[in-house]
């Protein structure tokens, strides 16, 4: 869809100006990752594959599941996503015969070979959007983003941790007779 960012940035003037963080973070997502794509097209490389190519980068060789926790999707998603990027000979997949069970996905040369040229427009699109912004400003975003992480970090693992089990309660031993 044309202009998304340009109608994203009009609802945030117009409409909804005080509306709720979450919200606002989402749509700065939002406009980066179109930002993004339109530049990872010239390669043919969906945004969706970006971020596998990413935590590869950095920890190729690691299994199905672990690359779905690092990219932060579920496993039926990254199976389907690596299967496009196996056909497009970005990647390989391995079993171990000692280990048929998990799966190891490698980066071939070609999908190492796409981070010379990837990476660079990810630095553009972080660059055009940090440009006009002082220094220190960016520094305060970051630490108080951060924050924000941290403290949601905290609330989730306070929802998931199991309640302690209820305290028995005591009753008072009646005295015979009563």
């Amino acid at each position: 869809m044309k202009n998304d960012t340009r109608n994203i940035l009009q609802r945030w003037r117009e409409a909804v100006p005080n509306d709720r963080m979450a919200h606002l973070i989402r749509d700065t997502e939002r406009a980066f990752r179109k930002s993004l794509q339109i530049r990872l097209a010239e390669y043919g490389v969906p945004f969706g594959h970006w971020t596998f190519l990413r935590v590869l980068w950095e920890s190729d060789g690691i299994t199905q599941k672990e690359l779905s926790a690092h990219a932060g999707v579920m496993e039926p998603t990254t199976f389907a996503a690596l299967k496009v990027m196996e056909a497009q000979g970005y990647i390989v997949r391995k079993q171990l015969p000692t280990n048929r069970k998990n799966v190891y996905i490698h980066l071939t040369a070609k999908g190492r070979g796409l981070k010379n040229k990837l990476v660079p427009m990810a630095e553009d699109t972080n660059s055009i959007s940090t440009r006009n912004i002082a220094p220190d400003d960016l520094m305060t975003t970051r630490r108080v983003l951060l924050t924000m992480i941290e403290n949601l970090a905290e609330d989730e693992q306070a929802w998931e941790e199991p309640a302690p089990p209820p305290t028995p309660k005591r009753h008072a031993k009646s005295k015979p007779g009563q």
